[in-house]
């Protein structure tokens, strides 16, 4: 997670705009720094505070539903990006979200 919200913040930041919907009324650039900032928190959060695994779990997991309309979007409107070049391939993409959801929601020690 922090890496990845690190590379929102630099290296892939055009990469990541691509997963800004159209429809999105913000600019993308400050949703790519909002969503990065994010995740750098998230992810620190997740190592450095393991009381609060189960809370900082299921805000990622939530996070992850949150921007998965910006997958949906790359997928509709057909925007390249990070090696996503073809329908079938932001298809696949799509499906890996529950992936990560589920992979959060485990972090936090959920389900019982």
């Amino acid at each position: 997670m922090t890496y990845a919200g690190i590379s929102h913040l630099t290296t892939n930041r055009q990469e990541f705009q691509a997963q800004v919907p159209d429809w999105m009324p913000l600019d993308e650039d400050i949703v790519v720094l909002g969503s990065g900032v994010a995740e750098i928190a998230l992810g620190v959060a997740l190592a450095a505070l393991p009381e609060q695994r189960r809370p900082v779990g299921v805000a990622l997991a939530a996070f992850y539903a949150a921007i998965f309309p910006g997958n949906i979007g790359q997928y509709a409107e057909r925007k390249d990006g990070f090696g996503l070049d073809t329908d079938g391939k932001r298809l696949a993409r799509l499906f890996g979200q529950p992936a990560l959801i589920a992979a959060a929601l485990k972090a936090a020690g959920l389900p019982k």
